[in-house]
Formats: C-alpha cells, structure tokens, sequence
C-alpha cells in the first residue's frame, strides 16, 4: 500500500464514521424523539462503522483480481461487518461489563450481539459502499491535493486520539461503578451508573445518555441469571414428569372394567405358564390346573357365542 492510499483509506474511515454516526443520531431521533450523541466517543464518528467500510473496501480490492461481482462484495460485507459487530459486542461486555446492544429478542441472532436483519443491511451496505459511495469519494479526493488530504488525514487522527483517550477515562469510570455496585439486577444499576454520570462533566452525562438501552451486568449479576435458568429447567423437568403421571392416571382410570380382567386373566395365565410344571406338580396343583382350564374353556365358548347372538 502506498503512502497515498494509507491517507485516502485513513480519510475514507473517517467518513464512513461519520455516516454511520448520521445513521444512528436519525433513527434514535426517530425512536425517542430527541437528539442523542450516539457512540462511545464525543466526537461524530462512530469506529465501527468506519472500520467495517474500510475493511469492505481492502478485503474486495484485494480478491478482485480472482472475483469481482455485487454477489461477492455483499458476501464480503455480510461476513466482515458480522464479525467486527460481534467481536467489538464481546470485548466490550468483557472489559466494561455492559451490552451495549442485545439482539436476544430477534430471530436467528448469534449469542444477542449480532442478528440476519443487520447482517442483511450490512452486505447492502457494502454493496453501496464499493459500487456508489466510494467511486465518488475517490472523485472527490482526487480534485484536493496530497498536502490538504494528509493534513486533514493527521488533524482527524489527533482528534479522534483524544476523544478516545477522554472516553476511555469516562468507561473506566463506568466499570468502577458496575463493580462497586451492591444491586442484584440490571435496572438498578442502569439507574446508579446514569446518576453517578449525571452528577459529573458534560463528558459523562453524554455517554449516559447516548446508550439509553445498555444492560450492565457484574459476575454477581451473571451468577444470579445462572440460578434463575437452573431453577427454570428443574421446574420444567418436573412439570413434564408429573404431566407425563398425570396421564398415565387418567389412562388407567378409563380403561374399562372388562379389558382390566382379562389383562389380568391373561397375566395369570403366563404366570401358570411358568410356574407349573406337569411331572412335579402335586394332586392339588393338578385339580387346580384342571379347574382353571375348564372355566377358560366356557369363557371361550362365551366369546365365541357373542358374535351371533
């Protein structure tokens, strides 16, 4: 990679994260009716969206010597943008101990951090990005000079390197907070960490409101959902057995007089079967045997009778 193309790929991060914050601003504008600074940072940019464009655009540069086509670039798009959307989901639950955005409720998420819908949007959007946004950006780029595009590239940078470093500062403040937090639910400590940030510098109650929805959770938060899901199996397993004796009772209890009797007639006589032995049965047993193959015989001839009667 050139030296040029470093300024311009460094200059195409920044304006797709700002895009991207545009993005958000409107359609949380749209949801709650007032203007949120979106992002972990002050500034308009939101990394995410710029790190994903800038992958899009290395990652289908790099094969298009081997396949070029929508089909590819939407490919591309759906499985970079996926990954960087989870794995930034993950590190920052990991070290803040916050979802900052969960997608449980929706169908064919993976793990709440990333769902189809997104993913979907995502490869359209890389399909813009490649095939209408970039081509006029580069149109744009080439009418300034290297010097202006370098100068702004490093400006940008500076910027955003203190933004992140004043952020980083407010999210250790947070983790402190979640932390030291004695509750044992997520919405009292949404209301702790929110007071905690209201009482401090612009810097603070901007993040706070800017994720309105974030869920914290702490190891003891974590244990407790744990016991929750435990109990909730257990509890199933449970109803399942005594729905499952439940119907045995009732299936017992319907079963007519008559099929019980002979069910037992018919055990009887498997047991005789077994037990009774011609050579070494005794006078008694004999007579016995003899007794209960006769009424056998008149009940047979009962059934037998029953059809043409």
């Amino acid at each position: 990679m050139t030296y040029e193309s470093l300024v311009n790929l460094i200059l195409l991060f920044f304006t797709y994260a700002f895009l991207g914050w545009c993005i958000e601003v409107t359609l949380k504008y749209f949801q709650f009716h007032r203007f949120i600074n979106r992002g972990f940072l002050t500034g308009p940019w939101l990394p995410i969206y710029g790190s994903g464009a800038a992958l899009i655009t290395i990652a289908v540069k790099a094969l298009s010597a081997l396949e070029s086509s929508v089909g590819t670039t939407f490919v591309i798009s759906f499985i970079l943008c996926g990954v960087i959307e989870y794995l930034t989901s993950y590190f920052l639950e990991k070290r803040f101990h916050a979802r900052w955005w969960d997608y449980s409720q929706k169908p064919m998420n993976l793990h709440g951090r990333v769902w189809i819908g997104n993913l979907i949007l995502f490869g359209l959007g890389g399909v813009l990005i490649v095939e209408v946004l970039n081509p006029v950006l580069a149109l744009i780029a080439g009418h300034m000079s290297l010097r202006l595009r370098e100068v702004l590239a490093i400006s940008l940078s500076v910027l955003f390197a203190a933004d992140y470093v004043m952020s980083h500062f407010v999210l250790k403040l947070v983790k402190t907070g979640v932390e030291s937090s004695e509750a044992d639910d997520t919405e009292t400590i949404n209301k702790e960490i929110h007071l905690l940030l209201s009482d401090r510098s612009f810097f603070h109650r901007r993040f706070a409101e800017a994720y309105p929805e974030v869920i914290f959770r702490t190891e003891r938060i974590a244990a407790r959902l744990e016991e929750i899901r435990t109990e909730t199996e257990r509890l199933r397993m449970e109803a399942e057995q005594r729905v499952a004796e439940v119907k045995h009772e009732v299936r017992e209890n319907l079963e007519p007089t008559a099929s019980v009797k002979n069910t037992i007639i018919e055990k009887q006589d498997a047991l005789i079967d077994l037990l009774y032995q011609e050579e070494t049965a005794s006078e008694v047993m004999k007579e016995l045997k003899q007794e209960v193959d006769a009424k056998k015989a008149v009940l047979e001839k009962r059934r037998a009778l029953l059809p043409k009667l």
